[in-house]
């Protein structure tokens, strides 16, 4: 569901206290090859641009609401929302605390969304085939601290499993990583490209359902998008190269 400015809100059953945003590439104020709504700073887009951005982002928020970024590097690391400085060396983030909003930035990667049901605690995850291999969810739970069983997780826009095409490696990865009672699973989530022998089409939303379904994370909503064949509303850094970020952001009032 789109709500006003265009950004997606999660279709989820979150309680009341959570707020979450995931932005699209519409709506900003960024020149090409960033056109429009560019969230990232890294990416070589004009600083100010992004700073507009960031702005028309945080006034769909509560107000004093206090966005809190990440230096991602496809890791596992947890951090604290607010809590260890500006732009921290991580992956994910989370918070008990109002008005302190979770960010992660993502084109083609995966990002994650979860909440308590009794909306106490929110993180958000920024998963990448690798870091979802290494684990990345499972620190992001484990530093949530409270019963799995109890936790929402959303799928914001990542890359479908018709477009995400990877090399032998990633497949014998998540297969060596995977307990036997789930590994038909994870052999399920790679199709063989018939025309590029021992390559693989990826399907990062089954994946990530299986490590949460393992985690006990049951509850698992969104998983719908394509940023790679949706050029219109998604960046894509695979597409394109030279892109944007989006932002996927959660919250508690």
């Amino acid at each position: 569901m789109l709500v006003t400015p265009p950004f997606i809100e999660p279709d989820w059953p979150a309680p009341s206290s959570v707020i979450a945003r995931c932005t699209t590439r519409l709506g900003g104020c960024s020149a090409a090859p960033y056109e429009s709504f560019n969230l990232g700073h890294h990416v070589g887009d004009v600083d100010s641009s992004v700073a507009k951005n960031c702005n028309i982002l945080a006034a769909a928020l509560p107000a004093g609401a206090e966005l809190s970024w990440l230096s991602q590097v496809h890791g596992t690391a947890v951090v604290q929302a607010g809590q260890i400085g500006y732009y921290p060396s991580a992956d994910a983030q989370w918070s008990r605390s109002e008005g302190v909003a979770c960010a992660v930035l993502t084109a083609d990667c995966l990002p994650v969304l979860l909440c308590s049901a009794s909306g106490d605690v929110v993180a958000a995850a920024h998963a990448g085939w690798r870091g979802l291999l290494a684990g990345v969810l499972e620190t992001t739970v484990s530093a949530m601290n409270t019963n799995t069983d109890e936790l929402l997780a959303w799928l914001g826009p990542a890359i479908g499993p018709a477009a995400f095409e990877v090399g032998p490696e990633v497949r014998e990865g998540f297969l060596a990583a995977a307990q036997p009672s789930v590994a038909p699973f994870v052999v399920a989530c790679f199709a063989a490209n018939p025309v590029r022998p021992d390559h693989y089409f990826c399907d990062l939303y089954a994946l990530a359902r299986i490590r949460l379904g393992a985690l006990g994370v049951t509850h698992v909503f969104g998983g719908g998008f394509c940023t790679y064949s949706d050029s219109e509303q998604f960046y894509s850094y695979r597409r394109d190269r030279e892109t944007g970020r989006m932002a996927s952001v959660i919250m508690l009032r």
